[in-house]
């Protein structure tokens, strides 16, 4: 069968490459077409490549505004491509503002559209329930909580456990040991306390000097930025300088792997650091009327994918919008070694773990996949 697949962002490249990987052993004779990335070049062949999301990520509204022509053109261009490749199914890969529209534009023209991890709607914007239970023919979810969730509004999910697990499974093997990351980074013998302020220049302008101040705190202690590649290391130079941080790109699972707790935002990243069991604190600094309104805009009680998966308050939660460090410093000193609060949180995702699902889950979703396309 033709897959066309479609991802634009860096996680979506990586769990679209997994998922290549387990349509290649589902379906032997499987040929692939895609908007995504390295990884899911790799996977499918550069030549299948259409689209880099390096092309088609905007984040903000600010930058959505100032590309809506370019991204009104790459819409057309995308449904242009896919028409002419006709495959039997398109999958869509999170990336819900541009796949949304994809789906509904598929719907209209009679494509199978299975959606694979589906738009956080049980957090924002739960209109958009409607829509996929009107465009998509199969809704594929990654986290256990939506099992109970998609079912009470008229859709039932597929769930076969989450590809992270797989991402980092396939990772850990090759993750350094504490000193040699320390060798390789030129670091000193303190212990480490990873910081990871966010994938979007708005998220690290927001958090990292938070964090910077709260470093202060901890003078036995060495701080280490894990920094995205796709942002400008100038960024994060700004809020650095003279603060003894040191910054390191692209080695995010190195750094938690050689660190003693974590200071984190909320996002993906509060899900792989607690899977790599890696003691933490989840930190997120926004505007004061947003803060305000979270009870009122978001549609469930915590922010972090550890809590929202085990259904209680494991880790926590610190949403402000000024630069107090008080509390996330008190937080920070239960989780390290001989604090109150360490033991109880790694067995809190050691149960996390056997929530999520055993590795292999990109496998299963592929040959759910296949069998949903077969019927």
């Amino acid at each position: 069968m033709k897959y066309y697949l479609i991802a634009g962002e860096p996680s979506g490249d990586l769990h679209g490459a997994n998922l290549i990987e387990g349509l290649k052993k589902a379906d032997p004779e499987a040929q692939f077409r895609f908007w995504g990335g390295d990884h899911m070049a790799a996977a499918g062949g550069a030549e299948n490549l259409r689209k880099h999301y390096r092309e088609t990520s905007f984040f903000g509204i600010v930058q959505v505004l100032r590309n809506l022509c370019t991204i009104r053109r790459q819409m057309r261009e995308c449904q242009q491509d896919v028409a002419a490749y006709a495959p039997d199914a398109l999958i869509l890969i999170d990336y819900p503002g541009f796949n949304m529209k994809m789906a509904r534009w598929a719907h209209d023209n009679g494509i199978r559209t299975l959606y694979y991890i589906a738009p956080k709607v049980w957090a924002w914007r739960e209109w958009r329930v409607k829509a996929i239970r009107r465009y998509v023919d199969r809704l594929f979810i990654i986290f256990p909580f939506e099992r109970d969730y998609f079912p009470r509004h008229g859709i039932t999910p597929v769930f076969e456990g989450n590809p992270l697990v797989d991402a980092i499974e396939a990772r850990r093997p090759a993750l350094p040991a504490a000193e040699e990351f320390r060798r390789r980074n030129g670091l000193d013998k303190r212990p480490i306390i990873a910081l990871l302020a966010g994938s979007r220049r708005g998220e690290i302008r927001d958090n990292l000097p938070l964090m910077v101040l709260l470093s202060k705190r901890f003078p036995e202690h060495q701080f280490v930025v894990t920094a995205v590649p796709w942002i400008d290391r100038t960024l994060y130079d700004r809020y650095l300088d003279g603060s003894g941080i040191r910054c390191v790109s692209d080695q995010t699972y190195q750094t938690l792997a050689a660190a003693e707790a974590a200071v984190v935002t909320s996002g993906t990243a509060t899900l792989e650091t607690a899977l790599l069991g890696v003691p933490e604190v989840v930190v997120y600094r926004t505007l004061w009327f947003q803060v305000k309104l979270q009870p009122y805009v978001l549609k469930v009680p915590w922010v972090s994918l550890v809590n929202l998966n085990l259904g209680r308050e494991a880790v926590a939660e610190i949403i402000q919008s000024d630069l107090s460090v008080g509390r996330a410093e008190r937080e920070l000193r239960s989780i390290l070694p001989g604090g109150e609060k360490r033991t109880q949180m790694l067995a809190d995702f050691d149960e996390l773990r056997t929530v999520i699902g055993e590795p292999g889950a990109s496998d299963r979703f592929a040959r759910r996949m296949v069998e949903e396309l077969k019927r």
